[in-house]
């Protein structure tokens, strides 16, 4: 497999410029580069720049607002709703989170829903916010169907990922950011772009039949919910994916199941609507209206220590605990650069001559 290595913070420059061009304001343009180069160095390729043509493609069709006015319509002492005016949700996302930590300062937690929003990366960018505060932070949304519900044959959630991050001491702090179906779509897109196979139990032909093919969704084909089928309890992934969707949209006012929009522009958005773009739903909440911060990080610093030290199945593979391999993966990108695969590295050669932007590797 073909590779372009480009390092992180000239990747981030560029795409913050290309957002730009394309008429989001600087301060907007370099935040939502960031969350993008953010997932590309945790080693989440699906989430980063491979996704700025599909952003763009929105942003042409009016579909985003590169210049959004983001407003509280609803909020108490704790909570809020946030009209994101159709922003792309790298941008709503953060803005939410940063409401949500304000609250919390105050009042102990803070809780935020957006509605009127887009795609907005990785889960994991959002609910990280509130480590820098001694907080720990939870981020939702819900997406585009492509999943069936347990013993379902019919698209009805989206992949709807949940993420929990939460402070330690001397130890890393602890990041779950998990997609509630079997696997997420990003990961049947790197696989098609690999030109490899998928595991069993992850996707279905459009007539039900298990599909080994990343390309299947895109003949009708649907992905499953953790769990994959009943006998290997698909319900408690279905459940998951359903809170998130409630959370992310029912409660906001965005659109929720089958009426969540596509993140392709060139599908169009089922007609009538019950509810607004895609929705989000972010929270913090202080660990030192539990229990004093620094005892609470011994803890956490013990918890993670003693689970590292679980025997492993094998001696090779050790235990891991939620955040290790981004952690670590981030860490690697950023001296040796960020690997784009031929097709994400000719797609970004494509913005680049539409927009007028050279982009070299190896810088």
């Amino acid at each position: 497999m073909s590779y372009s290595l480009i390092d992180a913070e000239y990747l981030r420059l560029w795409t913050s410029a290309i957002f730009e061009k394309a008429g989001f304001l600087k301060p907007n343009a370099d935040l939502a580069a960031d969350v993008l180069i953010k997932a590309d160095l945790r080693g989440i390729d699906s989430h980063g720049v491979a996704r700025l043509g599909g952003y763009l493609r929105l942003i042409e069709k009016q579909r985003i607002n590169p210049r959004p006015e983001i407003k509280v319509v609803r909020q108490t002492a704790t909570t809020a709703t946030l009209d994101a005016d159709k922003a792309i949700g790298l941008i709503s996302a953060p803005a939410a989170m940063k409401i949500a930590i304000e609250k919390a300062k105050e009042f102990g937690s803070g809780w935020v829903a957006i509605k009127n929003s887009n795609h907005f990366g990785i889960a994991a960018y959002h609910a990280m916010m509130a480590l820098e505060e001694d907080m720990i932070g939870f981020a939702v949304t819900n997406a585009s169907p492509l999943v069936t519900p347990a013993l379902g044959a019919e698209r009805m959630l989206g992949t709807n990922p949940i993420c929990f991050a939460i402070p330690a001491g001397s130890e890393p702090a602890f990041v779950l950011d998990m997609a509630t179906s079997a696997a997420s779509n990003g990961k049947l897109e790197i696989a098609e772009r690999t030109g490899k196979q998928i595991p069993e139990g992850w996707l279905t032909t459009a007539t039900g039949n298990a599909s080994q093919n990343p390309s299947e969704l895109k003949n009708g084909g649907m992905l499953l919910t953790l769990g994959s089928d009943m006998a290997h309890s698909s319900y408690k992934g279905y459940g998951l994916s359903a809170v998130v969707d409630i959370m992310s949209g029912v409660l906001s006012g965005a659109n929720f199941g089958p009426w969540v929009p596509p993140f392709v522009a060139f599908l169009n958005p089922v007609e009538n609507q019950p509810g607004e773009g895609i929705g989000h739903f972010v929270g913090a909440w202080r660990v030192d209206g539990f229990r004093d911060v620094a005892e609470f990080k011994n803890s956490m610093d013990l918890w993670i220590q003693r689970f590292r030290q679980t025997k492993p199945l094998n001696t090779e593979q050790p235990v891991q605990i939620p955040g290790d391999f981004e952690r670590e993966e981030e860490m690697r990108r950023k001296q040796s650069g960020i690997p784009l695969v031929k097709s994400v590295y000719e797609n970004l050669q494509s913005i680049a001559l539409e927009f007028n932007l050279p982009l070299n590797a190896a810088q």
